[in-house]
């Protein structure tokens, strides 16, 4: 037994909980709960049902165009159904995502595109002249474009369009398959997923500058968002709200995010942009139970005009994560919620979590809390040697959820 494990909360188990590949996750909730609501998006909704039924759309789509297995998949969309639709299509699939930044230049997509050997690119239509611009020197076997409208209620669906090009925010020229036309309805050829099958590239800048790609497993991912899950030790299978508005594109988000919610049988509230008046709304309208942020967001949160006399008693806990939490940020955002909301620390190449302060037990200003169920973790002199407590040095992690190595 670790030392830290004495301090965990009640309920918080030592080990990692058993992991299985995400498709297959998603596939038991869908038969656990088919008519439960899994995402919720700007006044539409999908049913767990209907989401694993466009993710087999999706995964068929790939392998119908001839994609060989292992194929990288990048994608470029904000956090929306087609976001979470073409993830968990292309690892059904047996193909490997490549998250990809939306406010990427045309530069910096193509040596994201280059680098993977990425086949196939799934993105906004917005976002085409992008592409566009480096098309002759990134050619793809596939290029499918969506756009919001796909999954607006109507008359929003017709009326988006409409409105962006009145902006001047629509592609002149659109290229590419339409999302539509690209799903095709009925169940891909299958494929045995082993855990320590790649799923996902995550760039990461590193200490280099020069962008990389982390190599995450299934086992890698499934893990660390299981192990979040553990980490709140009333965590109510099937009923919490989860708010998705940190970047899905980030692993942050995916999986403190995106996977957590769809892992425990949640609803997913989408939200394509970090904006802290929807943010609001949301928590109010639907209820929300978890609202996993950055610090930012938090402040800007807890500064919302006439943030006292919103209804936001319905959120129960919260991860921070990506910087320093300030303690005074946190008390505050504990008194307008009744929540609790502490600091965590990982690294894209973790997955991204690795450690966290106790939700309900004694939490250290300025500490990035105890290491995971199933992480291990010391500190070390530049000589790889261990220091004794309270000493300054690196911290090495190894844990279920830590990468194969860079791409």
């Amino acid at each position: 037994m670790n030392p830290w494990h004495a301090h965990y909360d009640q309920g918080v188990p030592k080990e990692a909980p058993k992991a299985r590949p995400l498709p297959e996750l998603l596939r038991e909730n869908a038969a656990r709960y088919p008519k439960k609501v899994a995402l919720e998006f700007l006044g539409r909704s999908l049913t767990y049902e209907a989401l694993w039924r466009e993710a087999e759309a999706f995964a068929k789509g790939l392998q119908e165009a001839g994609l060989p297995r292992g194929a990288r998949v990048a994608i470029m969309l904000p956090n929306s159904p087609q976001f979470v639709i073409a993830f968990y299509g292309a690892l059904l699939g047996g193909y490997v995502a490549v998250n990809t930044n939306p406010m990427y230049t045309p530069r910096e997509l193509r040596h994201q595109l280059l680098d993977s050997g990425a086949e196939a690119l799934v993105i906004l239509d917005q976002l085409l002249p992008r592409y566009q611009e480096i098309a002759l020197e990134a050619p793809l076997k596939l290029l499918v474009r969506t756009g919001i409208q796909d999954y607006l209620p109507f008359p929003k669906n017709l009326l988006y369009p409409f409105l962006q090009k009145r902006k001047g925010a629509w592609p002149k020229t659109l290229m590419g398959v339409p999302w539509r036309a690209f799903l095709r309805p009925g169940r891909p050829s299958p494929v045995a997923l082993d855990l320590d099958d790649l799923a996902l590239l995550q760039y990461t800048g590193g200490t280099t500058g020069v962008a990389k790609g982390a190599m995450l497993t299934h086992r890698n991912l499934a893990s660390n968002a299981l192990q979040v899950r553990a980490w709140i030790p009333d965590f109510r299978e099937g009923e919490e709200v989860v708010l998705g508005a940190i970047p899905f594109f980030h692993v942050y988000g995916m999986t403190v995010a995106m996977n957590l919610a769809l892992l425990g049988g949640a609803k997913l509230v989408l939200l394509p942009r970090p904006e802290i008046g929807p943010i609001v709304e949301a928590i109010e309208k639907h209820k929300v139970t978890l609202f996993p942020g950055v610090p930012t967001l938090y402040v800007a949160f807890n500064n919302f005009p006439g943030i006292e006399g919103r209804n936001l008693r319905s959120v129960r806990a919260c991860i921070s994560g990506s910087a320093p939490l300030p303690l005074e940020v946190a008390e505050r955002f504990e008194k307008l919620t009744g929540a609790k909301l502490v600091e965590g620390y990982g690294l894209t190449e973790a997955s991204p979590v690795t450690h966290c302060n106790p939700l309900y037990g004694k939490r250290k200003l300025g500490s990035v809390g105890l290491p995971f169920p199933g992480v291990e973790a010391k500190v070390v002199d530049e000589e790889g040697q261990e220091v004794p407590f309270g000493e300054v040095g690196e911290l090495i992690v190894k844990g279920p959820n830590v990468m194969k190595g860079y791409w």
